[in-house]
Order: structure tokens, then sequence, then C-alpha cells
């Protein structure tokens, strides 16, 4: 037996569950957690941020990107509601998250002390589960279910409040009370089932495979991959998923959301059987719920997810599989090809869609986007980690970057500006020999642009591509398409981001003319400072193939 404090049991059995990075900004409710931490630097990583909301997208983008339960902890009242951001994230990515707050002291719950807040309110419509320690011998129970709750099902964040008093208590351990490492668990598809998936799918003319979600495998996306192949059957991804399938394989055409293609749209309309795996069929990716009829799809449709909550949640399917998405494609790709395949020329045509998206028309201003991501496509590395935050300008690495097997894209599901600093500084964390490249706007990385110097404390550096076009793009796009001409609140008076990134201990260049970048782009690499390399984007260039001229001329015209 072992005295230890609450605070050293709990960063026991953070180590027990295999922990190895934690995120956070200090706060003098959890003194006791951060005394712990002390004694384990050489197990666990203690990234301290710069406000609380770039540390829960941190812990969300690597939850995302490693598999395991990303972990925050921060102080309580105004530390806990700057983290909910991440939270919110964490729900609407599906991405296994578990966040740590501190709390006032028991004794004084419910007077409204200093900083209190009631998290099971607070956090209680986006967490899986949120709960309160009252007894510090419960924390390995506590905290083995909470990996586990965040983990399995549908994966996603857990909230565990830590009063402060309890962290100071004393007790006696037992080397066994620290509970043992908690796996995720996938549910396996019936045998049934998969004879019912074949059957639909071998009647089909024009069958798609949609994919998204998260909890893939390498194994797993290698049995999807292994099924379209032999199958000829085309595969697209859901809304910032599309990272999970080989996007040079003759069998990706496209992605659905936010930004798809007509081309892409019609595909979904077209379709007569539809095999939708590893996410829930949300407003962004089913394009408002237009691109399925509720609650009965024209088109048959087989819903595969690993938790039985999302099945039938909106649209009622023609085959609900509860299977997590490995298990279930490492199912199919044990059955024999089909017989036949009506559809391949269906599916070249889509391919044939897809490969025409990437061409951008010439764009207004000095520096042409598409032309950049045309030579990104060219010259990124295999197996480059790509983050962004919310705008327009994600239309760019989200449209006109192909993915390949290595490479991996950590965006938001929930559409959060700022999440892309802190996402790449998350990523060169977790892989530190990986090149990380953030693309974010000028409004989105003013959110959180201060986490570059978090980065460049701990050797995190990304590379940002800043595409500054003096507006908050997306909210004057929708100003002008609804209201012409009527514009208020979305202009931005910038600072010198290259002066700022020289400030943050980064390597920084300023485009003007499409021709600097690549050169601009390979003096930032080889600096091994990260940079921030400015884009200065004409605001016309509002979308890739519409001006925001003409979307005020369309609209004007709609009016009279």
């Amino acid at each position: 037996m072992t005295e230890r404090t609450g605070g050293e049991l709990l960063v026991d059995c953070l180590l027990a569950q295999g922990a190895d990075t934690i995120f956070g900004v200090p706060g003098e409710s959890y003194l006791p957690v951060l005394d712990a931490l002390y004694g384990t630097a050489d197990r666990i990583r203690v990234i301290m941020c710069r406000q609380e909301g770039g540390a829960a997208f941190m812990a969300a983008a690597y939850g995302k990107l490693t598999g395991r339960p990303g972990l925050c902890i921060v102080t309580r009242g105004p530390g806990a509601t700057n983290a909910a951001i991440g939270v919110h994230t964490a729900a609407q990515d599906s991405t296994p998250m578990i966040l740590l707050v501190g709390q006032v002291e028991r004794a004084a719950r419910g007077r409204e002390a200093f900083q209190e807040i009631d998290y099971q309110q607070f956090f209680g419509s986006v967490a899986k589960w949120v709960v309160e320690v009252d007894d510090a011998a419960r924390l390995p129970e506590i905290m083995a279910r909470a990996h586990g709750t965040a983990l399995n099902g549908r994966p996603g964040p857990v909230v565990i409040s830590l009063p402060e008093d309890m962290l100071h208590e004393r007790m006696s351990v037992a080397p066994g009370d620290r509970a043992a490492p908690v796996l995720p668990l996938e549910p396996a598809p019936a045998s049934a089932s998969i004879d019912q998936v074949c059957g639909l799918l071998s009647r089909a003319q024009r069958p798609l495979l949609w994919v998204g979600g998260s909890g893939w495998r390498p194994d797993g996306r290698a049995a999807l991959k292994r099924f379209a192949e032999v199958n000829d059957l085309p595969v697209i991804a859901g809304f910032r998923w599309q990272d999970l399938f080989d996007n040079h394989h003759a069998c990706y055409v496209g992605d659905a959301g936010v930004g798809m293609t007509p081309a892409t749209r019609a595909l979904i309309d077209a379709a007569d059987v539809i095999v939708a795996v590893g996410f829930d069929l949300g407003e962004i990716t089913t394009e408002g719920y237009s691109l399925l009829k509720v609650p009965q799809p024209a088109q048959t449709l087989i819903h595969v997810h690993p938790s039985d909550q999302e099945l039938g949640k909106v649209y009622q399917p023609a085959c609900a599989v509860n299977a997590g998405p490995n298990s279930f494609f490492a199912a199919l790709a044990d059955r024999p090809p089909m017989e036949s395949r009506p559809w391949s020329s269906w599916r070249a045509e889509a391919r044939k869609d897809f490969l025409a998206s990437l061409d951008s028309p010439a764009q207004p201003g000095g520096v042409d986007a598409g032309q950049v991501m045309a030579w990104l496509r060219d010259n990124l590395p295999r197996d480059v980690i790509i983050t962004n935050g919310a705008g327009n300008f994600t239309i760019w690495p989200n449209k006109f970057f192909l993915f390949g097997e290595d490479a991996r894209l950590l965006a938001p599901q929930s559409g959060a500006m700022g999440y892309g600093i802190p996402a790449a500084v998350a990523a060169r964390t977790a892989e530190p020999g990986r090149m990380v490249v953030c693309f974010a706007g000028d409004g989105d990385f003013q959110m959180t642009g201060q986490e570059l110097v978090t980065g460049a404390q701990h050797e995190a550096r990304p590379i940002v591509i800043l595409l500054n076009n003096g507006i908050y793009g997306t909210i004057r796009m929708h100003q002008e398409r609804n209201y012409p001409g009527r514009v208020v609140g979305t202009a931005l008076q910038n600072p010198d981001f290259q002066v700022l990134a020289q400030a943050y201990g980064y390597h920084g260049e300023r485009v003007t003319e499409t021709a600097a970048f690549p050169a601009a782009f390979e003096r930032a690499a080889a600096s091994g400072q990260g940079a921030i390399i400015e884009l200065v984007i004409d605001p016309e260039a509002i979308t890739p193939r519409q001006t925001l001229s003409q979307i005020r001329d369309q609209a004007l015209k709609s009016k009279t």
C-alpha cells in the first residue's frame, strides 16, 4: 500500500490507461494534479497552451489523429467555458476526448462559489458523459469508464469534474487500484447482415459506398480498398473525411457535404443502393437533409454504424448494420467478388467528373489559390498532415488536394473557426517527424494564432498557409447573397503577419504573386522553424467558380 493524494491517483490512472500527452492551461483549482504531473514528466508530456479553447482543440485533434482519447485539463469556471468549443467539436467529429475540469470544494457547492458551474448542466447536451468525482477512491473506476465511454459506440467527449479538496485528499492505494487499460470495442456484423448487404449490392445498377466517421484502423481502410477495388465500386467520403480512402485510386469519386460539386450530388441522386459506413447522416453531410428523403430515402440505404443509437435516427435504412467500419469491411472483403458489375462505366464516368473538378478557373487577383493547390498536390510529402479551421478558404484544401493512403486531414465537422492552428500543433506533437500544413483564413487565424507560441515552446512547429482576403469571407458571401450591398461587420483590419511570425519565432513569407509561392514554400520548409506563409487573396475570389460581385449581382437580379 502507498499513500497518494487524489491528484496523484488521477495521474496514476492516466498512466495506466496509456496516456502520453495532456494539453491544458494551468489553474489553481487543480494544483495537486499539476504537482503529480511534475513527477511524471518523463512519461506524460504536459503541453500548456495560451487559451483553453486552443488546448481543447488540441486534445480533440490529438484524439482524432491517434484514435486514443485526447486529454485536456483546465481550471474551473472561465477555463471550462473556454474549453467548451473543443468539447462541442469532439462531439460533432465523433472524436474520443476527455476534459478534466477543476471544481470548487465540495462543501461550497450550490452556493455560487467563486467560478462555480454545474458541469452536468453546462456540458450535458454536448458530452457523452459528465461526472463529478465525490470520492477520490473512485478515481480508478471513473477514469476507466471515461476512457471506455469516449472510445466506444459513437466516440466522443467525456467531462470529469474534480473538486479541489478531493484532489488534496490522501488515501492508501494498492498497486492494482489504478485499473487495467481500457481497449476500444468494435461490434462485428452478423453473418446474416453481410449476406443481406451482398444481396442488395448484387442486384444494384448504380451502387455507391459512402464512408466517414472515426475509429478506422489501417486494416479497416485496407479492407475497404480491397472490397471497392475487386468490385469496381465508386467511393465517396463524408464531409471532411476525404483521408479515409486513397484519392488517387480510380474508385474514389469525391466527397459529400459543404461545397460538394454538382456531379457528386447527381451521383447520390442517381444511386440505387447506398452503403453509408461509419458516420451519422447529419445535416452537413446530407446538405441540409436534402440528399436523401426523410425519413425514407428513395435509394436503398444500407447504414452501418458502431452505435445502434445512430441507426434510424433520421433515416430509416433498408438494412441497418450495428458494426464498426473495420469489422464490417473485413467481413465484406472475405466474400467473393460480385459476379457482374453493370456499374463499371458509371463508376468510370464519376471518376472522370471528380478529376475534372480539380481544375479551377483562373482566380481574380495576384495569387491564384487554384494554382497554389496544384503545386501542393504535386510537391507535398505523401504522409503530410493537413489541418484547417472554418471559412470559405477551406474549399481549397478540402476540394483541391488529393489525400493519398498515408496523408491525414484534421478538420472540424462542427465548422469551428480557430481549429486549424491548435490541430496542427497537436499533430506535430503526435507526429514530430511528419510535415504538418495548416490552412487558415485571416479571421480564422486570429482566433487561436497565439497557439503557435505553444508549438514553438514544445518544438511542434507547423507550416501555416494563411489566406488573407481582409474579410470574414463566408459571412460576407452570405450577406451579399441574402442582403446584397448591405455589408456590415465583416471587414477586417489585420496585423502584419510577417512581423507576427517573427515575434512567434517562425519563418515568415508574404506572397502577392502566384509564381512566387513555390520558392516561398521551399524556404519555409527548409527553415526548420515552422512558418507563416501569407497569401494575399483578392476578396473577389470568394469561391473557386463565382466571384463576390457575381454573387451580389445575381442576388440583386433575383430581387427585381
